[in-house]
């Protein structure tokens, strides 16, 4: 922790880019994502790129490379679905812990191999069912999974991370608190149980419009209030909008955290294929004025971001010092 504090207080760090852009350009198929290891599993795999850690290793460490050669502080590991509540849509729920165990030493090799210095962030995802929502329009107290079961699928994640070598836990592109909090808690009881010190945690919610609230309802600030328990390293925002429309809420919270405030937008909004056309000078253009406002302590990207966009952040950012953190007084309730 006192590592990564010392670096956030002398400059802006960079926060890789999207995962999933990169593992795009590589043109997949089926039998890639098997591997040898699932060559003969019974429901098809393509586009579970979580396995990639363990049947294409060597494709995750170069993607880290790249964005560590373009400037990355912190590299995110492949872990954005390996829960077993998200692996169970190809029947792989007992993968979750050695997903997140491959991930993590892929992560971890790139930095070895690349000799700087970067800090691995354990990627703990948002899930594919919500603790706050509904998914029967019938009957809105249904819920598809429970508190406790979110809590136990996290802690074989952060387990699983946690073994592999990560140095930082970040719950991210959350868009359900509550989710959020299971996150929180399973990380704050692995560590008691354990009985070694916590791992940093970085939390990153998900404004998903311009109504300026998480998916399940919350506004920027009560999003905030809802997991500043959690004494986090970091708090701020990814995915859904582009550094345009993240503009406002990005300046908003660097006004209300008391902690570092992160942010990696997507490269603006996508078109009409789903793609992804902000070019990395201009993704880069628009987050310098967030950095000369003295807004951010973490920087990076996400969905349509490559190491060039990396890189043009990187270089912009530099110019500038990072966000002071705010002088909160000790209340005594």
């Amino acid at each position: 922790m006192t590592d990564i504090q010392e670096a956030l207080n002398e400059r802006i760090l960079i926060i890789d880019g999207a995962m999933g852009t990169m593992i795009q350009q590589y043109k997949l198929e089926e039998k890639d994502y098997r591997g040898t290891q699932f060559a003969n599993w019974h429901l098809d795999v393509k586009g579970n790129n979580d396995l990639l850690s363990i049947t294409q290793p060597q494709i995750i460490e170069a993607i880290h490379t790249k964005y560590i050669e373009a400037g990355a502080d912190i590299i995110e590991t492949n872990t954005f679905s390996s829960t077993s509540i998200a692996q169970a849509d190809y029947a792989m729920e007992a993968l979750a812990y050695e997903l997140n165990v491959a991930a993590a030493k892929c992560a971890r090799e790139a930095v070895r191999l690349s000799g700087k210095k970067a800090w691995v962030a354990g990627a703990i995802g948002p899930l594919n069912k919500t603790l706050s929502l509904s998914p029967d329009v019938n009957n809105p107290g249904f819920r598809a999974v429970t508190f406790d079961e979110v809590a136990d699928a996290y802690t074989e994640q952060i387990r699983g991370l946690v073994d592999g070598g990560v140095d930082i836990l970040l719950i991210e592109t959350i868009f359900d608190t509550l989710n959020a909090k299971a996150a929180i808690f399973a990380i704050k009881n692995f560590f008691r149980k354990a009985g070694r010190p916590e791992l940093p945690i970085m939390i990153s919610g998900t404004i998903t419009d311009a109504s300026g609230r998480t998916l399940s309802g919350q506004t920027l600030e009560a999003f905030y209030t809802s997991v500043m328990h959690a004494k986090p390293l970091s708090i701020g925002l990814n995915c859904a909008l582009g550094a345009s429309e993240m503009r406002s809420h990005i300046e908003e919270l660097s006004s209300i955290a008391a902690c570092y405030v992160s942010a990696y937008p997507n490269a603006g909004l996508p078109n009409a294929f789903g793609e992804y056309d902000e070019q990395p000078h201009e993704t880069a253009h628009i987050i310098a004025d967030w950095a000369k406002s003295g807004w951010l302590n973490i920087v990076g990207g996400c969905c349509g971001t490559t190491p060039d966009h990396i890189n043009h952040i990187a270089q912009e950012v530099a110019n500038y010092p990072p966000r002071k953190l705010p002088v909160v007084e000790n209340i005594v309730v």
